[in-house]
C-alpha cells in the first residue's frame, strides 16, 4: 500500500501495530483526545495520504473519538478490534495481524506474544 495512514488512540496501540506490520506505514496517535486544533493538525499530517484508516478502541472513549474523526475524515476506512478485547492494546498480535491483513496490509504473523 502506498502512503497510507492509520490513526490510533495511543502510543501502545501504535507500538502493537508496528509489531505486526511488514511494511512502512505512518501511524498517528491522538492520545485519546480530540479538538478542532488537533483535527487541523491531523488533516495537515494526512493530506498526502492515499488512504486513511481509523483504528480506535471499542470502548466509550474510543467510539467517541471515532465519531469525531469520522466528521473530519468521512472517507476513512474503519478497522475494529473484537469487542471481547475492548482495546487495540489488549488485542492479541495474531488478531491484529488478521485485521490488518484483511484490510490489505502486509503483516508479519507473530509466533508468540512477548510482553
Amino acid at each position: 500500500m502506498d502512503e497510507c495512514v492509520i490513526i490510533v488512540e495511543g502510543k501502545t496501540d501504535k507500538e502493537r501495530l508496528l509489531r505486526v506490520l511488514a511494511e512502512p506505514i505512518t501511524i498517528i496517535c491522538t492520545y485519546g483526545s480530540y479538538s478542532i486544533e488537533k483535527g487541523e493538525q491531523l488533516a495537515e499530517k494526512t493530506q498526502s495520504a492515499s488512504e486513511i484508516y481509523l483504528f480506535t478502541d471499542e470502548d466509550y472513549s474510543g467510539k467517541k473519538l471515532r465519531s469525531h474523526l469520522m466528521e473530519d475524515f468521512p472517507d476513512a476506512i474503519h478497522l475494529h478490534t473484537q469487542k471481547m478485547y475492548g482495546e487495540v492494546a489488549n488485542t492479541p498480535l495474531e488478531v491484529l495481524a488478521e485485521i490488518l491483513e484483511r484490510a490489505g496490509f502486509a503483516v508479519n504473523v507473530p509466533t508468540q506474544e512477548l510482553e
